[in-house]
C-alpha cells in the first residue's frame, strides 16, 4: 500500500513530533531537579517519602499533554 504524503501533512508530522518532543525535555528537566531534592528530603527525612513521589510524578503531565496534543495535530492534518 502506498501512501501519498503531501508538504502539510508532512509538516504536521513534525509539529507532532516537536510537541511530544517538547513534553519529554521539559519532563526531564523537571524531574530531574526534583529527583535531585527529593533524594536529600527523604535522606533527612523518611517519611516524607509519599510527597516526594507525588510532586515527581507530576511533571509526568507535561508529557500527556504533549502527546494530545500530537494526536490532535495529527488528526486534525488527516495523518491518523
Amino acid at each position: 500500500m502506498v501512501v501519498a504524503i503531501t508538504d502539510a501533512s508532512a509538516i504536521a508530522a513534525i509539529g507532532a513530533g516537536i510537541a511530544i518532543a517538547g513534553g519529554a525535555i521539559g519532563t526531564g528537566m523537571a524531574q530531574s531537579a526534583i529527583g535531585a531534592a527529593g533524594l536529600g528530603l527523604v535522606a533527612e527525612k523518611p517519611s516524607e517519602m509519599g510527597r516526594v513521589l507525588l510532586f515527581l510524578v507530576l511533571p509526568e503531565t507535561l508529557l500527556i499533554f504533549g502527546f494530545v496534543i500530537a494526536i490532535l495535530i495529527m488528526l486534525y492534518a488527516g495523518i491518523v
